[in-house]
C-alpha cells in the first residue's frame, strides 16, 4: 500500500460505537496527522451503530506541505456486527489515489474469518524473502478501521489485550500494555483517558528483513490514548504517537464526539 495511505490504515484512527447498549448512536471523528511537528494528513471518520450493526465511512487526504510530494487521498469504510464482547467485521473497502496511482482494496469476512480479499492492481509477484500469510492466520482477525474498537468493562480494562490485524497483504498483532491515566479536552469530549504502549509484531504477509518493520517491531515506541465514546461501553483512539526511524508521527483528535 501507498506510504500516506498505508499510514493512516495502521495508524489508529476511527471508531464503531456501542455495545450491549438500547438504541441508535452515531460518533464523528476528526484527526490530524504530523510528522515531526508538520501536518502531514487529515481524516474524518463517521460511524453509526443500529440494531447490533455498525458502519463506518471515513475520507483521508495529504495536507500541509505533504502535498508537495505525496498528493494523496482516498476513503475508507468498515461494517459489521457486534456480538457480546465481539466485534466482528463483515466488510472492509479502501479506495485511494496517489499522483495518478489508483488502487482499491475490498475484504470480506464472516465469522470474524477472512474470506475474500481483493486488491486492484493486483500486487507484484513476491520474492523469495517473502514470508506468506497461511490459512491460520486470516482465522479471529480485524480489519484496521475495527483493530483499535476496544469493548471493555472500564477505563482500567482497555489495555492488557492482542488485537490481530489483517490489511488486505499484512498480519500483524498489536499488543496493548497498560501505561497511564489521564484527561484530555477536545471538541465535543473532555474528561478521562487511559494510554497504552503497543508493541507491533509482524506475523506474515512482509518482506523479511524490511527496515522499517524491523524498527517498528523492535525499536519503536508507539503510544496510544484512549477515550470512551459517551456511554457505549467502547473506547477508541483520541492522541497516538508512532516512533519512526527518521522522527515521530502524531495523531490528534480535534473532533471527538458522540450524538445519539
Amino acid at each position: 500500500m501507498a506510504g500516506l495511505a498505508n499510514l493512516l490504515l495502521a495508524a489508529l484512527v476511527v471508531t464503531v460505537p456501542a455495545t450491549g447498549k438500547q438504541g441508535d448512536y452515531s460518533f464523528t471523528g476528526d484527526y490530524s496527522i504530523t510528522f515531526l511537528g508538520l501536518p502531514v494528513a487529515s481524516s474524518t471518520f463517521n460511524s453509526t451503530f443500529k440494531d447490533g450493526a455498525y458502519s463506518v465511512k471515513g475520507a483521508f487526504s495529504a495536507s500541509g506541505l505533504a502535498r508537495l510530494f505525496d498528493d494523496t487521498k482516498g476513503s475508507i469504510s468498515s461494517s459489521g456486527r457486534i456480538e457480546g464482547d465481539d466485534i466482528r467485521p463483515s466488510r472492509f473497502h479502501s479506495s485511494y489515489t496517489s499522483g495518478k496511482k489508483a488502487s482499491t482494496i475490498d475484504v470480506r469476512f464472516q465469522g470474524g474469518n477472512v474470506v475474500s480479499t481483493e486488491v486492484t492492481p493486483k500486487p507484484k509477484k513476491r520474492g523469495s524473502d517473502w514470508l506468506p500469510i497461511g490459512a491460520a492466520d486470516l482465522k479471529g482477525v480485524v480489519d484496521p478501521i475495527t483493530a483499535t474498537v476496544i469493548s471493555a468493562e472500564s477505563l482500567e480494562k482497555v489495555c492488557g489485550r492482542t488485537v490481530k490485524l489483517y490489511d488486505s497483504e499484512m498480519r500483524a498483532n498489536l499488543k496493548l500494555t497498560h501505561d497511564s491515566t489521564g484527561s484530555i479536552s477536545v471538541q465535543g469530549y473532555e474528561g478521562p483517558t487511559v494510554t497504552c504502549s503497543m508493541r507491533f509484531e509482524p506475523v506474515s504477509g512482509y518482506r523479511k528483513g524490511r527496515k522499517a518493520l524491523e524498527f517498528l517491531r523492535n525499536k519503536s515506541r508507539i503510544m496510544v490514548t484512549f477515550a470512551p465514546l459517551g456511554q457505549t461501553g467502547v473506547y477508541a483512539p483520541i492522541y497516538a504517537t508512532v516512533g519512526t526511524q527518521i522522527g515521530t508521527i502524531t495523531i490528534r483528535a480535534r473532533r471527538f464526539e458522540v450524538t445519539k
